[in-house]
């Protein structure tokens, strides 16, 4: 294993354009209507919307969405958990669709292509983090694709996937390699990317031993991916319900994390820990299964705090505790490449439109093997006048 593993070069090259914060001039065509479900208020739910797309500039592709995954990230968002969004909101950033349009300068893409959009809808282009291919961390803020605010176009708000079309710059389009199902490849946009990132920046690689602290979105797509590295996967989980599913995922052993027997038996045995757990929990006893310059991956974002970490259990066997953001545009290809490769994709249930207010429920109460997709041809059509 490599700690650090450089990212690969940055996916698309520049092409000559107005700095961020400035608007190119609209082109002669009007924007398009697209059919949508979004959010209101906080307190709405999900109701029918339409949304304004604007009319592809040259290095933009035009998408007609299929599916879009529904991630925990777009329930908090819509209900106003992470500070009062701009309403009407259509949430949405696990896309997958065809290629309808595209920009005079496109030459990487064209109609009909299968492509995906994740959570980057743009960024600054220029920061350290932008050039070495870090969308994620852009030092100047990423755009992302619901709820941001877009400097290159007017300061419109981004709406995203929960719609029958959308508008992305080609540099943060990704291609979906055909022999995966569209619709289980859309949330390896976001639950994909954001385990692979972790595993592949420790260098992960067969033989390893990986441990992935619970079992839900994105915890399933750490044992499929890790397992495709050729890694030994061990599954740290509180609930005895779950160590069928855990073996049926292919993890090759399930660790329950509340018997002190087992999980002194898994002392010193494990090479890097992924935590997808968003709720407090305490973190050392964790610390002690990892072997010398072992590492935790923290990726779920808890929604309180956190029990202190003894530095000691750090300390004494070099462990490194980190933290790991989605991943840039060129890691997220990779990963869609080696997903197609090896046959990984996300564990899903199909929903309409008209599902979407119980899907969310449902996410909350933990009740969905793994995630939730839109199937967008549901949405209907557009009304003549834009919400949003």
């Amino acid at each position: 294993m490599t700690p650090g593993r450089p990212v690969p070069p940055p996916l698309a090259k520049p092409l000559p354009g107005t700095p961020r914060g400035t608007t190119q001039p609209a082109p002669s065509t009007a924007p398009r209507l697209a059919a949508a479900y979004g959010a209101t208020a906080a307190d709405s739910g999900l109701v029918p919307l339409t949304v304004a797309r604007r009319a592809p500039k040259d290095d933009d592709v035009e998408i007609a969405i299929e599916f879009c995954g529904l991630c925990h990230s777009d329930v908090h968002a819509t209900r106003g958990e992470w500070g009062a969004p701009k309403y009407p909101l259509v949430p949405g950033h696990e896309i997958v669709g065809r290629v309808s349009r595209v920009g005079a300068a496109v030459d990487d893409f064209a109609p009909g292509d299968l492509v995906g959009v994740g959570c980057i809808a743009d960024s600054c282009r220029e920061c350290d983090s932008c050039l070495d291919g870090l969308e994620q961390y852009c030092e100047n803020g990423m755009t992302g694709t619901y709820g941001a605010v877009d400097a290159r176009n007017g300061d419109a708000v981004t709406q995203g996937g929960y719609a029958t079309s959308v508008v992305v710059d080609r540099r943060y389009v990704l291609r979906v390699p055909e022999n995966l199902d569209p619709a289980a490849a859309a949330p390896l946009l976001c639950a994909g990317i954001t385990t692979y990132s972790p595993l592949r920046h420790f260098g992960v690689e067969a033989g390893d031993v990986v441990g992935v602290v619970g079992l839900g979105g994105l915890g399933h797509m750490a044992v499929k991916l890790a397992k495709a590295m050729g890694a030994v996967v061990k599954v740290f989980t509180t609930s005895e319900s779950k160590v069928a599913a855990a073996h049926g995922l292919g993890a090759d052993g399930v660790i329950l994390s509340r018997d002190e027997a087992a999980m002194a038996a898994a002392s010193r045995s494990i090479d890097v820990i992924i935590d997808t757990v968003a709720a407090p929990h305490d973190l050392n006893p964790y610390f002690r299964t990892l072997r010398r310059d072992g590492a935790l991956f923290q990726l779920g974002l808890p929604s309180g705090g956190m029990p202190p970490v003894n530095p000691g259990a750090l300390i004494r066997r070099r462990i490194a505790y980190a933290g790991s953001l989605i991943g840039g545009i060129a890691e997220t290809q990779e990963m869609l490449d080696f997903c197609a490769e090896h046959g990984v994709v996300s564990d899903i249930e199909v929903v309409a439109a008209g599902q979407l207010n119980e899907a969310y429920d449902r996410m909350v109460a933990g009740d969905v093997k793994y995630r939730f997709v839109l199937d967008t041809s549901t949405l209907g059509t557009p009304s003549e006048k834009a919400d949003a």
